[in-house]
């Protein structure tokens, strides 16, 4: 088996997955949104310091497995420094005690990878990753193969929804309460610009719609959160699915994929799916439980990675904040 563990973010999270049949054996999360919506974002400092306290908590449950273990797996890049060492260092102890390879992963890849999750890999395909933060589109045609054809400007699609629910005084994470907004209000009122609409690149940047609703929020009142959440979302993802339909004229899909946290609007899945249509692709997307970051996707990159020899020298196992794919 292989145990995984996952801490990039406000996430303790470890898990572990069986080698032969990819099936997950034990999954445990322990969220930290409650501590971070007091100050409207995650605060680095205190989301180590509750990693400290959370990843050895479950740990605990998994001694049973150690004597199965083959080799731990890890998030090391991209994500907050002072969270991506908390899980590494305990990565790095569980591979001295129990005499067992490491494997570092990439969280992008782990998402990717959790539309695979006790389910065999279905490559290539064309993925759109959106999250609190990275936007981007990404053409993979393996796990050593995946090449990155679009992405953010400035802002991620996720990291705006948490930023509108902010100027609106709505708590952390902003996501689920936009769109929990959104579905009663008026997509329409608003007549925001979607980002870069004249622009031939294919690229995507939410700066610009942030500020206009910005104005919105101050000109408005509470009695206007719901039309201003509805037309924000749909500008959104009009912006997405606009720039996504450019790219498929030269690049048109077969298989399309939705992953990251903020892959769970619901909006966004209908837009894609529609979307879509004209190209006869199929979608795929990830459970609900396994868009946000888990330990489970890790694992599940762990084993493809342990079945290729993989491995990564416990010295030379570090934390890339900054990492890209």
């Amino acid at each position: 088996m292989i145990l995984s563990i996952e801490s990039s973010c406000d996430d303790s999270a470890v898990a572990i997955t069986e080698i032969a049949t990819k099936r997950l054996v034990l999954h445990k999360k322990i969220s930290q949104e409650l501590e971070h919506s007091v100050y409207g974002g995650v605060v680095p400092e205190l989301a180590a310091r509750l990693h400290a306290e959370a990843l050895p908590a479950i740990l605990a449950t998994c001694k049973p497995y150690f004597k199965d273990i083959k080799a731990v797996a890890v998030t090391s890049t991209p994500g907050l420094a002072v969270t991506l060492v908390e899980g590494v260092v305990m990565a790095k102890a569980v591979s001295v005690a129990l005499d067992v390879p490491l494997i570092g992963v990439n969280h992008l890849v782990g998402h990717i990878y959790s539309l695979f999750i006790e389910k065999p890999t279905q490559f290539p395909l064309t993925v759109l990753l959106v999250s609190g933060g990275h936007t981007q589109v990404m053409e993979v045609k393996s796990l050593e193969d995946i090449k990155t054809v679009a992405k953010s400007m400035d802002d991620s699609f996720g990291e705006s929804f948490d930023k509108v629910a902010k100027m609106m005084g709505l708590g952390y994470p902003g996501g689920p309460v936009i769109e929990k907004l959104a579905k009663d209000g008026d997509r329409l009122r608003y007549n925001f610009t979607v980002p870069l609409h004249q622009s031939p690149l294919i690229a995507f940047s939410y700066s610009g719609l942030k500020n206009a609703v910005r104005l919105a929020v101050e000109a408005g009142s509470e009695e206007d959160y719901k039309d201003i959440s509805a037309s924000f979302e749909h500008i959104a993802v009009k912006h997405l699915t606009m720039k996504l339909k450019k790219y498929f004229k030269t690049n048109p899909p077969k298989t399309f994929a939705i992953v990251g946290g903020a892959s769970a609007n619901l909006y966004l899945r209908s837009q894609i799916d529609e979307l879509l249509k004209p190209f006869n692709a199929n979608l795929l997307l990830a459970e609900l439980k396994y868009c946000s970051d888990n330990s489970a996707m890790i694992g599940r990159v762990g084993v493809q990675m342990y079945e290729k020899g993989l491995f990564t020298d416990l010295n030379e196992l570090d934390v890339k904040p900054k990492s890209t794919l």
